[in-house]
């Protein structure tokens, strides 16, 4: 085990370097970057000639290093983030990018842990009762909802919920994370009792479609691990059906709920990119979105290579727990 450890972990290096190559190259692709805007405001906005404006947006690309040919600014980028952890500058935001990052992801976290927690621990309860009944009016009312939420997108969801809370629950404030009068207030338990009352709507619409793809995957497995021959031979040996369930026939169907864990780790960082736009919150998502409309290169080059890190180890850790939990899995 120790040696598959450090082989994954070897295998990394290059393959980190291979994806920031290509999320650098593919940023780079569109025509134009962040000081063509700048260009065009200065123009129409500051008043400057063409000439003018074209001369200062010069003089910005010679200071940030952008006049310099693709490999060259890539590499920059690349030494800096291993020798000095820096990650660029953010143009959009006018700060260093791992600022930008670490400011958001924050709220990111709360946000997604929770309702990723949520979906998955009630997704399993409902899955293992729908197989457990199978064909009851119990499980045919979870299956047609797990239907109903893996069919409406977050965003719709995030609208409808919004209209609700405000022409019909008359909510004085809907989106963000906490009411105007909290915004720049201190924390204080009126502020953190605001949170909560803001914080639940982000969650519950992240989670549905999470609790109905985890439901139907339980069903699905558990009800093929039914007709296993050791569950089969447990019953017959006069086990309790209580043992039978929980000690042979669930752990064994959690395995693809547990590989999905890792590759479910970078959506957790990303966050739901539209369903934060949608109820304007500071999160992760919304900020990668800007980055790439702006071209603001090393920004979301950083957000690309977050998340590539992200998805290798949550792999690495699933695969992991699949091992521990099962011991037929061996990894030479």
């Amino acid at each position: 085990m120790i040696s598959y450890i450090i082989r994954r972990i070897l295998y990394v290096i290059p393959l980190l370097l291979a994806v920031s190559i290509v999320c650098f190259v593919i940023i780079q692709l569109p025509p134009g970057d962040f000081m063509t805007a700048i260009e065009s405001q200065l123009k129409s906005q500051a008043g400057l000639s063409e000439q003018e404006s074209r001369k200062m947006v010069d003089e910005m690309r010679k200071t940030y290093g952008l006049d310099k040919s693709m490999p060259v600014q890539y590499l920059i980028w690349i030494k800096n983030i291993v020798t000095r952890g820096d990650f660029g500058y953010s143009f959009g935001y006018r700060k260093p990018a791992q600022e930008v990052i670490w400011e958001r992801l924050k709220w990111t976290m709360i946000i997604a842990l929770s309702a990723h927690l949520i979906s998955t621990l009630v997704g399993l309860l409902i899955g293992i009762y729908s197989a457990t009944h199978q064909y009851s009016l119990g499980d045919n009312l979870s299956t047609f909802l797990a239907f109903i939420g893996l069919s409406f997108p977050e965003f719709f969801t995030a609208l409808v919920i919004m209209y609700l809370l405000v022409f019909k629950f008359r909510a004085p404030h809907v989106g963000g994370l906490s009411s105007p009068e909290y915004v720049l207030a201190a924390w204080n338990w009126a502020k953190f009792v605001d949170f909560l009352q803001h914080l639940w709507i982000p969650v519950v619409i992240s989670g549905v479609a999470g609790v109905a793809r985890n439901m139907r995957v339980m069903r699905a497995n558990l009800l093929d691990v039914f007709r296993s021959q050791y569950v089969i031979t447990a019953r017959a040996k006069g086990l309790k059906e209580r043992i039978v369930l929980y000690k042979h026939a669930v752990v064994n169907a959690l395995h693809p709920i547990i590989a999905y864990q890792g590759v479910a780790l970078p959506y957790i960082v990303q966050g739901t990119m539209v369903t934060a736009i949608v109820l304007n919150l500071p999160t992760t998502g919304p900020a990668f979105y800007d980055a790439l409309v702006f071209q603001d290169t090393l920004l979301a080059g950083s957000f690309l290579l977050m998340v590539t890190v992200v998805l290798v180890i949550g792999n690495l850790l699933s695969d992991l727990i699949l091992a521990w939990i099962d011991p037929r899995i061996r990894y030479d």
